[in-house]
């Protein structure tokens, strides 16, 4: 199985300045191709200390001059905060550098303040998503990119330097609403899921998205990739600690940032499905709800934590796993500790694991969901 590693660049509480936190993470990148991971992943955020992540392409492309093999993906491009063209030229550039090793992934946004910063509003998001994903993937196949919409008229341009290869099967889209699922299957995306809910009901989405992107495209849909948070120590009172600790003070973070208890999701097009977690998070308590988001990630002995994560894999039948090893105001010491395990104890395993191909291989047209029939 393909094994990816996240890394967020998270300044929490002022423990280290971001300088600090640059020099080691961007050290944990330089070390994840000789480690043995398959792909490097990170997300787009700005403005706070939530992630310190605003230019991934060049974050990318400094670890594609640094390596041969691995593959580079955003997880995720926050498309109404670009310009279509400009996104376009990012990926073909990046795959230029890095040989065809760039993998697109995709997403609408939640941070208002970022929102706000970019001058965007919210409410136009999903719409503008639709209208600029169409002009990238197809602009990403041909080399020339042209639209017409309520939000995006492009004349026809040409992009240089052109493709260096196809995106198909490596261009995915982040969804955690079954609205979003949705559109992404119409839109031909595969999807990635950033565990944030109960996999009881990750699995019923799933189920469903897989059937509207057969229905849609007359193929099968890519299998999802994971991202997962892991906290793994051969200690298992060390495992809870730092579950107790770090997933915690993770989950806690998301809240803050995202403004999950913001009842007024309900009242802005695109979010309305947002408002629920704030009625949940209303009835539960901040830290009852932190303790739902912490206990949907992996922690534990290397041996917990690998058959979490294959369980986790085999539930959303997934193609591909991403995991993050540092995050929650982990110390340095801890981060290398637990980055070491992993690489030592649980990635030979997942990646001893078939799921019948690379990242973006498709869904088996014999095996069916149980939570589908």
């Amino acid at each position: 199985m393909h094994v990816g590693l996240g890394l967020n660049f998270q300044a929490l509480d002022g423990k280290q300045s971001d300088a600090e936190v640059y020099a080691f993470e961007l050290g944990l990148a330089a070390r994840a191709e000789a480690a043995g991971f398959d792909s490097l992943w990170t997300p787009e955020h700005h403005f706070t200390d939530y992630m310190m992540t605003p230019n991934v392409p060049q974050f990318l492309s400094w670890v594609a001059g640094q390596t041969s093999r691995i593959r580079l993906g955003t997880m995720v491009t926050v498309l109404p905060w670009h310009d279509p063209v400009r996104v376009v030229e990012q990926f073909t550039l990046l795959d230029h550098l890095s040989q065809g090793r760039a993998i697109m992934g995709l997403g609408r946004g939640l941070g208002r303040v970022e929102f706000e910063s970019f001058r965007v509003k919210m409410a136009e998001s999903r719409r503008r998503f639709t209208e600029y994903t169409e002009a990238i993937v197809t602009a990403l196949e041909t080399g020339v990119i042209e639209y017409d919409g309520e939000f995006y008229r492009q004349p026809r341009t040409r992009i240089r330097p052109g493709p260096y290869a196809s995106f198909r099967g490596r261009r995915f889209a982040s969804s955690n609403s079954p609205d979003s699922l949705d559109l992404i299957a119409r839109l031909g995306l595969g999807a990635m899921i950033i565990a944030q809910k109960p996999w009881d009901k990750v699995v019923v989405d799933l189920a469903r998205y897989r059937k509207r992107f057969l229905e849609v495209n007359g193929e099968e849909a890519p299998k999802p990739v994971l991202a997962m948070f892991v906290c793994v120590h051969e200690d298992p009172a060390e495992a809870q600690r730092m579950r107790e600790v770090y997933l915690q003070r993770y989950a806690r973070s998301t809240v803050e940032h995202y403004e999950f208890g913001n009842v007024g999701f309900a009242e802005i097009e695109g979010y309305e499905y947002y408002a629920g977690l704030a009625k949940l998070i209303g009835k539960l308590g901040l830290d009852g709800f932190n303790d739902i988001l912490a206990d949907l990630q992996a922690w534990g002995t290397p041996d917990r934590v690998a058959e979490t994560l294959l369980r986790y894999v085999d539930l959303a039948q997934a193609g591909g796993l991403l995991v993050q090893l540092c995050f929650g105001g982990m110390e340095q010491d801890v981060a290398r500790a637990n980055y070491d395990l992993f690489v030592d104890k649980v990635l030979p395993r997942l990646q001893a694991y078939d799921v019948g191909g690379d990242i973006g291989v498709a869904y088996s047209p014999d095996v069916q969901y149980a939570a589908a029939e």
